[in-house]
């Protein structure tokens, strides 16, 4: 594989146009998503595994958890499926569901934020 020199010439003074002409601009971006990845972090309960997320113990049950409901420390709040085993993820925290973060059937990441507390 060759590189072409004009090319990466082209590319080093568009470059240096585009620093010159931001040289005495402030250039401002706000994410507001940040600032909710900030305030989340706090209570936020989080994925210990990675697998499938199911929000009830069995198909067309009530969920365990819901927008509004008070829970305490070691209340089981979802199901993780991973390797044909049903792991209960119990709460770390107390407090009142603001957030549930993921959808039934959902495949969810280790340490994906899956409820979020008051």
């Amino acid at each position: 594989m060759q590189i072409d020199k004009k090319i990466i010439k082209k590319l080093i003074e568009a470059l240096e146009d585009l620093k010159k002409s931001l040289k005495n601009n402030e250039i401002s971006i706000v994410n507001d998503q940040a600032k909710d990845d900030i305030e989340v972090s706090k209570s936020a309960i989080k994925s210990p595994i990675v697998g499938t997320a199911y929000l009830a113990p069995q198909p067309g049950a009530k969920p365990f958890v819901s927008v509004g409901k008070k829970i305490k420390k070691g209340e089981t709040i979802i199901i993780v499926e991973a390797m044909k085993t049903m792991n209960h993820v119990p709460t770390t925290l107390d407090g009142v569901v603001k957030k549930v973060c993921v959808e039934d059937g959902q495949p969810v990441e280790f340490g994906q934020t899956i409820i979020v507390l008051e």
